[in-house]
């Protein structure tokens, strides 16, 4: 008896399930951009905008860092635990000036961007051809800040031995 009204329950509730919550329309219910709207540019947090501009990572470069790539920042901060000589300590920190060079330009660049979209919507003076023109001109920019950390990611595996890049991953705790 308790098993069929378990299962009278369950099938009762999978032919009426609960409503969604419905994201469009908040029905009196905070969004979860509330507070967001006093940032000076919406897109970006303070916390990413300082991210940015110090030409740090921004996550840009998950997908060479997850996938076994280490990034010359982290190898840096490792080098004792992963034996790098001074010729590859140089190259590496070679690497990291060079990319954090370009990615300080690049990011300067797509805050000023965003910034510039920012406030021809403010000034609701925006017209499609317009915001067509802005947003594909500031996705080249973040396009290329993106090659910057991963072309360093790509770099530094050629800087490292074999067992050096399996004991960067085993500290980072990705094997």
């Amino acid at each position: 008896m308790r098993y069929a009204t378990i299962i009278l329950a369950a099938a009762t509730l999978a032919a009426h399930p609960a409503p969604a919550a419905d994201n469009h329309h908040n029905h009196g219910h905070k969004s979860p951009y509330a507070g967001e709207q006093t940032r000076d540019i919406k897109a970006f947090s303070r916390e990413d905008i300082e991210e940015l501009l110090r030409g740090g990572g921004w996550g840009f470069a998950k997908a060479a860092e997850l996938n076994g790539m280490p990034g010359p920042t982290h190898v840096l901060d490792m080098a004792g635990d992963l034996g790098l000589s001074s010729d590859q300590t140089a190259k590496v920190r070679q690497v990291r000036d060079q990319m954090r060079q370009e990615a300080v330009a690049l990011g300067k660049q797509f805050v000023a961007q965003e910034g510039e979209l920012e406030a021809r919507f403010r000034g609701g003076e925006i017209a499609e051809k317009e915001l067509n023109h802005r947003v594909k001109e500031i996705e080249v920019t973040r396009a290329e800040l993106r090659i910057a950390h991963l072309r360093a990611h790509l770099a530094v595996v050629g800087i490292l031995e074999d067992d050096q890049v399996d004991q960067y991953n085993a500290l980072r705790g990705y094997r």
